[in-house]
């Protein structure tokens, strides 16, 4: 006789070292760094998440004979900064017609528009059973606490299934890059048809001839005072455009500590770090995320956020890399687009339905842009996957 399922205890915590690191980390089915316990916990113990910033920790626990079963990146979101998947439209419609949108629960990881794990619950046979525990437990809370709406952003494709009927799905587009087994950088640049292998080589050229050197570190090769300087470089690129730069110093200190997870590009004048690109990565991938420089040259970002990055690829024997949200501009540099996803559960049924009208318009745009992206692939023949 089969024995009876274990009832899952639920609850949640207001920080991320509340649970253990080697627990968290064991739900994780792939080494998707921005959900590892350490990256979660330094942007908390850095100053990075905070309540007057629209971020409070709430993440959710699955426990099962008091040992955590699942476990998902949750935060009460006063605001829709930081997200990347923009619902500032809906907040305003639901205010206008005297609802409040905020504070709403947030599935996802602060400041990182990457696709990744968000319903973390191991690799067995239990794993659908346990994510769709985990959807289940945020809604009762959603509904518990009285709030609009509960968002899970970037899943990955085996995710979604998690997710029922009453849940609103939305996709986006993004430009990634995928390894076809190139023993170096000619081979792939002999994949692009000739005029993006033409632009490549020139912006190439435009750097190497700045007499700037450029070089690849690993983090934890880096001292305090370079540390600092990667820093200054990360606020001078929203100082630039005026946005608000939320990682802190101590937090970029912070990421020096995880080793082999973190990469950097950096270009030097002299000794003096004049422009950097920040990249994490796990086991496949590689995932670009910050850009600073301090000087104009011809070609340099490309070099340091994409040249270098697909480089470091080929030589690591990554199987993609992934350089960050928008950009059509990637396209040209041999990196092709594909859809990420999202699903949203608003708690009022009409509200729910008009948004539910918004996105299918939104979803046959998005259908057509991919369509039309793919129609200017660079790659000479396929489709560069």
């Amino acid at each position: 006789m089969k024995a009876p399922e274990q009832a899952l205890m639920i609850r949640f915590h207001d920080r991320i070292d509340d649970l253990a690191a080697a627990d968290w980390d064991a739900l994780r089915p792939d080494g998707n760094p921005f959900v590892s316990h350490s990256f979660l916990s330094a942007l908390e113990s850095s100053g990075c998440i905070r309540s007057d910033w629209g971020w409070q920790p709430y993440h959710l626990g699955l426990y099962e004979n008091g040992r955590l079963a699942a476990a998902a990146p949750l935060y009460l979101k006063g605001n829709s900064h930081g997200e990347f998947v923009f619902d500032w439209s809906w907040a305003s419609a639901w205010e206008r017609a005297g609802g409040q949108y905020y504070p709403k629960l947030l599935n996802a990881v602060p400041y990182s528009p990457v696709p990744g794990p968000r319903l973390l619950a191991g690799l067995t046979d239990r794993t659908p059973q346990l994510q769709k525990a985990l959807v289940e437990a945020m809604r009762g809370e959603m509904a518990r606490l009285g709030l609009s709406s509960i968002h899970a952003n970037f899943l990955i494709d085996t995710e979604p299934d998690a997710f029922d009927a009453t849940w609103l799905p939305r996709s986006d587009i993004q430009f990634h890059w995928h390894n076809r087994s190139y023993h170096d950088f000619t081979e792939f640049l002999g994949a692009l048809n000739h005029k993006k292998r033409k632009n490549i080589r020139r912006e190439r050229a435009q750097v190497a001839a700045s007499g700037l050197s450029i070089e690849w570190r690993q983090g934890d090769r880096l001292d305090q005072r370079e540390w600092q300087r990667i820093h200054a470089l990360y606020l001078t690129t929203f100082e630039s455009k005026g946005n608000h730069a939320a990682l802190t110093e101590a937090f970029f200190r912070q990421l020096g500590l995880l080793g082999p997870a973190v990469q950097l590009a950096l270009a030097r004048e002299s000794k003096d770090i004049v422009a950097m690109a920040l990249f994490l990565q796990s086991d496949s991938t590689l995932y670009g995320r910050y850009w600073g420089a301090s000087v104009e040259v011809p070609g340099l970002h490309f070099e340091l956020c994409y040249y270098r990055g697909i480089e470091h690829a080929i030589a690591r024997g990554l199987q993609r890399f992934e350089p960050g949200a928008q950009g059509e501009h990637k396209l040209a540099r041999g990196f092709l687009p594909v859809r990420t996803q999202s699903r949203h559960y608003l708690a009022h049924k009409e509200f729910r339905d008009a948004v539910r009208r918004a996105l299918a318009q939104e979803a046959m745009s998005v259908e057509a842009y991919l369509g039309e992206l793919l129609a200017h692939s660079p790659y000479t023949c396929c489709d560069g996957r």
